[in-house]
């Protein structure tokens, strides 16, 4: 059947799953955004704030669901605006396709009105994009777009439309989603030598990220935890994959991780890293991280492999199937000497003192936990908040905590847990911990939030500073506070009267439980400001280059 451009984008969305897609139109996709209209039975879109708002919204809807998020954005300056969300995607390995649109392919290269090179500005942070020239080549194109962003180490892609496209007209064939490649092989006799390692270790660790989660690997990793009973520290884009309950999970690593995770890793004579990287925020050093152990890492992308850290034993593969595989050649364990020492190292352990008179942020923390149960997922921004979110949250889902590890995008918060509440509905309550430095970024979502009438409760903490630069600067560079105390004079109850949603102030804990409690009883966004000190720190905290030697605990 004859069918435009436009026409095949939404038959192909349709036939790959997608439900929703986030956005903001222009000239160059107003076709798109025409079939989109007639469409919308099948299609929801939602419209943001700023086209950033809407790469964000669909990162938090991958990120919640395991679903690739899909954005759309008009060309010149809406496609340059969603470059900052793919970098977040890309550094997290979020799947995610972004479509942009373009001038006519006549105009191109022409410095046409708004026109901008978008395959060439994203080509360093996306697995793959493409331009479509030909409207016969439109349907193929979505479709491996689809199959890559999903595929191997999963990422964002980007489908560039020139407007004579989507209005050209072709033969279109339907076709089944498209099929994941999923790396189901991998080294047989690495994995034999994998286990012979693990079983002859006396101190053994595993040290994961987000690469589990990402292979849907989380109940394996718990089966060998208990089989052998292996201590695991985890990285900031594993939190939750194993409950934060459970007797084995030491905590955080690295930076601002805890002291025993850290101590556990500089004293173990095997640590298996599992879909982790080795970041400069968790080996710190990296010729002295793990300098007692015989180190293991696995991990689906074979460029990460001994990339940061020499590693004894590389194992390319999906770690789903390769914790399968390693699972029955592993051997019961006690390993009580080890989770004897790992026990009086726990007594050292950085504990922040409750204080009921003003806003402790781990007490702060721990009272949304409370209220909020197992079941919320969590959402941050980027900052001190974001760490003590990371160290606090007790919760116990796997796609819990959403937030940005490897690039650190101040005003990633808002516009992800809009997609998180769109992915999972209105009866998942979404909670989403935010810093002022990084709210002020793009607090503009809040009208998306309000339109929508998500009941997204945003907690605010507030110490009118940018906490954790400033932190450094006290630490390292003498008290000398440039550029990070903004004088801004925000009244974000007023401001958020403005938005048209509910905002509450609070000074002590008795305010917060008061006002946090209501909020849970809203339909729509609330905002709760709690004021902080501003020299608030996130403790306990490794210089870089440092090692857990060096942990500043007070």
């Amino acid at each position: 059947m004859q069918l435009t451009g436009s026409q095949i984008f939404v038959e192909v969305l349709c036939e790959q799953g997608v439900d929703t897609i986030f956005g903001y139109p222009g000239g160059a996709v107003l076709n798109l955004y025409d079939e989109l209209y007639k469409n919308s039975d099948r299609i929801r879109h939602i419209l943001t704030a700023h086209e950033q708002g809407a790469s964000h919204a669909a990162d938090g809807y991958a990120r919640a669901t395991g679903r690739t998020g899909v954005v759309l954005a008009t060309s010149g300056p809406g496609a340059t605006n969603l470059v900052t969300g793919i970098a977040t995607a890309y550094m997290d390995s979020i799947p995610m396709v972004a479509f942009t649109g373009n001038v006519p392919t006549s105009g191109l290269g022409r410095d046409s009105f708004q026109e901008a090179y978008i395959a060439g500005i994203t080509m360093p942070v996306t697995k793959h994009n493409f331009t479509v020239m030909h409207v016969e080549e439109l349907a193929d194109t979505m479709r491996a777009a689809f199959r890559i962003a999903q595929s191997g180490r999963k990422g964002p892609v980007l489908v560039d439309i020139p407007k004579d496209v989507t209005a050209a007209k072709c033969e279109f064939t339907p076709k089944g989603p498209e099929l994941i490649r999923t790396v189901t092989a991998y080294d047989e006799a690495a994995v034999h030598e994998a286990a012979r390692i693990i079983n002859a270790a006396q101190r053994p660790l595993i040290y994961f990220g987000g690469g589990v989660r990402s292979a849907a690997g989380c109940q394996y990793l718990r089966e060998l935890l208990h089989k052998a009973s292996i201590p695991a520290t985890y990285t900031l884009m594993a939190a939750g994959v194993v409950n934060y309950g459970d007797p084995l999970n030491l905590g955080l690593i690295g930076m601002h991780g805890c002291f025993t995770a850290n101590k556990a890793v500089a004293e173990a004579d095997v640590v298996v890293a599992i879909g982790a990287r080795f970041s400069d925020r968790v080996a710190l050093d990296p010729d002295k991280f793990a300098s007692k152990a015989t180190l293991i890492q696995i991990d689906i992308d074979p460029s990460e492999l001994g990339k940061n850290v020499d590693v004894d034993l590389a194992v390319t593969g999906d770690a789903a199937y390769v914790l399968q595989g390693l699972l029955p050649l592993i051997h019961e364990a006690g390993h009580e000497e080890w989770l004897a020492q790992i026990a009086a190292w726990q007594k050292r352990d950085y504990h922040p003192k409750d204080d009921d008179s003003r806003l402790p942020p781990h007490q702060v923390i721990g009272e949304i936990c409370r209220q909020c149960g197992p079941d919320a997922v969590y959402v941050t921004d980027v900052g001190q908040h974001q760490m003590w979110a990371a160290q606090y949250i007790q919760h116990t889902k796997s796609r819990g905590f959403l937030t940005s590890g490897g690039l650190g995008t101040m005003g990633f918060g808002y516009g992800a847990a809009i997609g998180a509440q769109i992915a999972l509905g209105s009866d998942c309550r979404v909670v989403m911990l935010t810093g002022d430095g990084s709210f002020h970024m793009n607090l503009n979502e809040a009208c998306t939030a309000v339109s929508y009438e998500l009941p997204i409760i945003t907690v605010i903490f507030n110490n009118q500073v940018l906490g954790m630069v400033r932190q450094w600067q006290t630490s390292f560079y003498g008290k000398r506070y440039s550029n990070t105390d903004p004088h801004r004079k925000t009244d974000f109850v007023k401001l958020a009267e403005g938005f048209g949603l509910k905002g509450y102030h609070c000074e002590n804990m008795a305010e917060f439980r008061a006002a946090f409690a209501e909020a849970m009883t809203r339909k729509g966004p609330t905002w709760i400001e709690c004021m902080i000190g501003k020299d608030e720190k996130v403790l306990p905290m490794i210089p870089g280059g440092a090692t857990v030697d060096n942990i500043i605990m007070e």
